[in-house]
Parts: C-alpha cells; sequence; structure tokens
C-alpha cells in the first residue's frame, strides 16, 4: 500500500486525493459495508457484546444510517476521533453509549460498552464496573442513574481522571491504524 506511516498523523496530513484513492483500494464499490468492517478489522469469532459494540461504531459513524459507510463519513470519522475538539468527541462518545437510543446512558449500557471494548482490544487493566462505578459517583450528582449528553459532557470535563480514562478506553486509533494499513494484510493474518 505504498510507504507505511509511523502514526495516523502523517496519514491525516496527506490531502484528501490521497485518502481517496487509499479508500478506494480498500472500498473499489465506494461504501464499506458492516461485513466489509468486520473483515477489515478481521474480528472472527468475537462474543456478543464486542459484536453488539463494532456495530454500534459502524451505526455511528454511518451518519446517514443508509447501510453503508462512504468516503465522506469515513473522513468525518477519522477527523473526528483524531482532531476532533472535546465537544465533539464526548457527544460521539454519548452516542455510542446510549445503545437504545433514549437520550440517556445508564450503568449497564456503559458497563457492556466497556467489556466489549475490552474484548476487542484484550486490554483488562481495569474492570468495567469499576470504571462505571466511578463514572456513576462523580458524575451523576442527582443519582438518577442515568446521564444526559449535558451531565455526561459537563462531568467529564470536570474531572480530568474521567476524561483520561474515556481517552484511553475510547483510543480507537488501532482500529484506524488497520484500515489505513489495508484490508489485504488483515486478512492475510
Amino acid at each position: 500500500m505504498g510507504s507505511e506511516h509511523s502514526n495516523l498523523d502523517d496519514v491525516l496530513a496527506e490531502d484528501m486525493h490521497h485518502w481517496y484513492n487509499k479508500f478506494m483500494r480498500e472500498s473499489p464499490s465506494g461504501l464499506i459495508t458492516l461485513f466489509e468492517l468486520k473483515a477489515i478489522l478481521n474480528l472472527r469469532g468475537i462474543n456478543e457484546n464486542a459484536n453488539s459494540y463494532v456495530e454500534q461504531v459502524f451505526f455511528t459513524f454511518d451518519m446517514d444510517g443508509d447501510g453503508y459507510i462512504d468516503f465522506v463519513e469515513y473522513i468525518a470519522a477519522v477527523s473526528l476521533l483524531l482532531k476532533g475538539e472535546i465537544n465533539q468527541k464526548l457527544k460521539w462518545y454519548f452516542k455510542l453509549f446510549d445503545q437504545d437510543g433514549n437520550g440517556k446512558i445508564d450503568k449497564d449500557e456503559l458497563e457492556t460498552i466497556f467489556t466489549a471494548i475490552q474484548d476487542i482490544t484484550r486490554n483488562r487493566d481495569i474492570d468495567p464496573e469499576d470504571i462505571v462505578a466511578l463514572i456513576f459517583q462523580k458524575v451523576d450528582v442527582k443519582g438518577e442513574g442515568e446521564l444526559t449528553l449535558e451531565e455526561f459532557i459537563e462531568g467529564a470535563k470536570e474531572h480530568p481522571d474521567i476524561m483520561e480514562m474515556l481517552k484511553n478506553l475510547m483510543d480507537l486509533t488501532p482500529v484506524l491504524e488497520i484500515i489505513v494499513e489495508g484490508r489485504q494484510k488483515a486478512l492475510d493474518n
């Protein structure tokens, strides 16, 4: 796939034409389906929670809801995750966590997502229950057991430790690197 990049910042610095060529090499149809995303990421045999997480990520990237990630959605997702403002990232995290789409996130939704992320990344440094308990202890000031978007954003901004934990847990750089490096490499493994 041409020159290898040491990090994604180098990749993002490339011009749009180069990005478009990379995208089209990966997906000549100009669209990535959920099935193709799973193939690109080499996600075979993952458990139900991890599978649900990948689907949730896909559907948050599929901004127009047509069942495909097109080039514009792809670039928007990469830009958001790597260069987005903190408010934009927190809104995206919230949308990802809000699995039932009711405009609030509860402990079960957060724990399910964090467990799924750990199943995919195989990084189990912190117990998801502990993470969720800490977030709700510090952020759910009303004690309702649910967080609105506003509570989530304000709470995360007020607590640097929570913000750092979210950034580490939600770091999709390895996923984006796999996509950038190319499907062929993932399928060859």
